[in-house]
């Protein structure tokens, strides 16, 4: 069925185990439609862990999902943030002024929060970021008229009443929950680890499925962090994941592998396109890396992943740019 004449969804809420509730909170993007939003118990309270994304109605599928649970957003004693998307983090302002909660996420959130304070500055620099990478200027004009003045899904900039970061603790019912770094996808991420019953809340860091996403330009080396990351969370060994994104699983190495796989092949890919046609731009690069044909759905996609490759092997001193406008890069020698 096309994506178009898909039938949104709206907001459900499951018990995973006793004290854990998956809220599943639509999202408007196709092949991405829904994300997770967590509900942990925590005395007469619960924990809740990241948001939904701010939209015409959004509160009302959080709250319908809690309510699918027996539970309300009264019950909010703290507001947890894996991360700065607006998926994740969307509707943060709003749950903090109806329900009084604090809110813990990582300082690093710059790259979405400058954003929703400017948001026609961080457009902008979205759209240098194309011309340099050899977006050609027909399609990104069109790109430009169409989605310049649309909103970032942020209700509004709440800054974090506490740093999410190692030594901190998140105390629930389940026991205490410890904070690990792991950007990549992005500079702000955190999963959160209950070691006694080695359960991870992974947010994008892994998912049920695979699926690749860097917030490329904030960080100098997205890729190498998310490998990084990766090598962290396997020393972890967690038993059960709860994602951002998906249904549980339990077969969290073999999520692992396949990430970090995925990771290798892309690179050794770039590489090898680069290598075999000196002097292509990113994005003259993108079908001979993916093999399929650049479209309005995956352009932006497949970029912010292809620069944040290239910057990986730069960074390893395996490609190099012959050109900086727009970018035009070769292999190393």
């Amino acid at each position: 069925m096309p994506e178009a004449n898909r039938k949104r969804e709206v907001g459900r809420g499951e018990r995973v185990l006793p004290g854990v509730w998956r809220l599943r909170l639509p999202l408007p993007w196709p092949g991405v439609p829904h994300c997770n939003a967590w509900a942990l118990a925590a005395g007469d309270g619960i924990v809740l862990v990241d948001t939904g994304m701010h939209e015409p109605g959004s509160m009302g599928h959080l709250e319908r999902a809690l309510a699918q649970v027996n539970l309300n957003l009264d019950l909010v004693r703290l507001l947890v943030c894996t991360h700065a998307h607006s998926d994740h983090y969307g509707q943060a302002a709003t749950i903090v002024e109806r329900t009084g909660c604090e809110l813990w996420m990582h300082p690093n959130h710059d790259h979405m929060l400058s954003a929703a304070r400017d948001p026609d500055a961080a457009f902008d620099r979205r759209i240098e970021v194309a011309r340099q990478s050899g977006v050609p200027e027909d399609p990104l004009t069109r790109y430009a008229q169409t989605r310049r003045g649309q909103g970032y899904g942020i209700a509004g900039i709440v800054e974090p009443h506490r740093d999410l970061v190692p030594d901190v603790e998140v105390h629930t019912d389940l026991g205490t929950w410890q904070v690990f770094e792991t950007p990549g996808h992005a500079p702000s991420h955190v999963c959160l680890y209950q070691e006694e019953r080695r359960i991870l809340l992974s947010g994008d860091h892994l998912l049920g499925r695979v699926s690749l996403y860097y917030d490329y330009g904030y960080s100098p080396d997205p890729a190498g962090e998310f490998l990084h990351s990766l090598d962290l969370v396997q020393e972890l060994d967690a038993r059960l994941c709860l994602s951002g994104h998906g249904r549980t699983f339990t077969d969290v190495q073999a999520h692992i592998n396949a990430n970090r796989t995925l990771v290798r092949d892309r690179l050794a890919r770039v590489e090898a396109v680069i290598a075999a046609e000196p002097g292509l731009t990113a994005f003259d690069a993108i079908p001979k890396i993916y093999g399929a044909a650049i479209t309005p759905m995956n352009a932006n996609w497949w970029l912010s992943e292809t620069l944040s490759y290239l910057r990986h092997l730069e960074h390893a001193d395996r490609v190099h740019r012959v050109d900086d406008g727009p970018e035009r890069w070769a292999a190393k020698t």
